[in-house]
């Protein structure tokens, strides 16, 4: 299995992605045969800094879980408002 085809059942979803030149919390938006697109979040402001394309041959680790992508998934959670009808 390509870690392409591993990676599309990541889409949408925050992880925590290391590359050749980088490594950042990301959400990941599209996942394609030659490339991958994710938004990089900060994680002291929360906020989506930019979208970047990715060649899949340069990821170096993929971190799916584990206590900081649970922090700043709560974090991002408690900033969505709620509607009342």
């Amino acid at each position: 299995m390509l870690l392409v085809e591993k990676l599309k059942q990541f889409e949408h979803k925050i992880i925590f992605l290391k590359w050749a030149s980088a490594s950042e919390f990301v959400k990941v938006k599209y996942i394609g045969k030659d490339f991958m697109e994710v938004d990089i979040i900060n994680p002291e402001t929360l906020e989506y800094e930019e979208t970047v394309l990715l060649n899949p041959d340069l990821i170096l680790e993929v971190v799916i879980s584990g206590t900081e992508i649970g922090r700043l998934v709560a974090e991002l959670s408690s900033k969505i408002e709620v509607l009342e009808y």
